[in-house]
């Protein structure tokens, strides 16, 4: 901890607190996407930037919600979900960049996970690897919704999360060196219906549940691995997608207690 003091319930590593976030808590990799995920917030304050890890809080059209970057890999980012959980954060939403699998996904897409297999390390310390990486049908619903009022191109479907952006993605390492199952993995996977492939959505959704959080993962196509079509594009939709979302989800838990229903279900409405 940060303090001798007992009390003082900081994380190592985020050096956030339990006053320093709110209850939902936007994950990107990069700790430069902090700036344009709250391009559209009001009331922003950084709270901690430590490491990889910078954290924010505002609010997106009143509802509170924050930003913590996580760095590359699922390493990192289980260590911002672990600290994030011991303060009280309930929501977290993966907002990231992808490489896609089918010729109809374009740079700038958006993918949404449904679920993603775990195919990092990080969850297997964690929980048997049969153990599903769902995401929150509350969550995917969000986002769903989300991208549909911003008029955003998106596809729901199943993420590859690794731990290499080389071999395990199927690229060639340094001059050239390839190991054998590195050849057939993206091939494999396209006939498998996999959406992308990223680096940290399996970690998230494994500990998110296993702590009894709600989580989900929505992200840019900068590349397509079928047509070679490869452009840094649309990472600002991904941002306002999931801070819509959290609004979207927000509205839900209003909705859900004048019912007095627990789960989100189809026949409540938002209006």
């Amino acid at each position: 901890m940060n303090s001798e003091d007992p009390n003082d319930r900081r994380g190592y590593h985020l050096e956030v607190g339990p006053d320093d976030v709110a209850a939902a808590v936007l994950l990107p990799g990069n700790p430069e996407r902090v700036s344009t995920i709250t391009a559209d917030w009001t009331d922003t304050t950084e709270v901690a930037s430590h490491r990889e890890y910078r954290t924010v809080t505002g609010a997106y059209r009143e509802t509170p919600v924050s930003v913590t970057s996580t760095g590359i890999g699922s390493p990192s980012a289980a260590i911002a979900v672990e600290e994030l959980a011991r303060v009280g954060v309930e929501t977290l939403i993966r907002v990231g960049s992808c490489g896609a699998l089918p010729a109809d996904v374009a740079p700038g897409d958006l993918v949404i996970t449904e679920g993603a297999i775990r195919g990092e390390g990080t969850s297997d310390e964690y929980v048997r690897e049969d153990y599903p990486a769902a995401a929150d049908g509350e969550v995917v619903s969000a986002l769903v919704t989300a991208a549909e009022k911003l008029g955003h191109d998106y596809h729901v479907g199943t993420t590859l999360s690794t731990d290499s952006f080389y071999a395990g993605q199927g690229r060639p390492g340094y001059d050239g060196y390839r190991p054998p199952h590195a050849a057939e993995v993206v091939d494999e996977l396209r006939a498998a219906g996999v959406t992308n492939v990223e680096m940290e959505a399996s970690a998230i959704l494994t500990l998110a549940r296993l702590y009894g959080l709600r989580a989900g993962a929505v992200c840019t196509v900068y590349a397509n691995r079928e047509t070679g079509a490869f452009e840094v594009t649309g990472e600002s939709r991904a941002a306002e997608t999931a801070s819509l979302a959290v609004h979207l989800l927000a509205r839900m838990e209003v909705a859900k207690r004048e019912a007095g229903v627990d789960r989100w279900h189809a026949g409540l409405s938002l209006s």
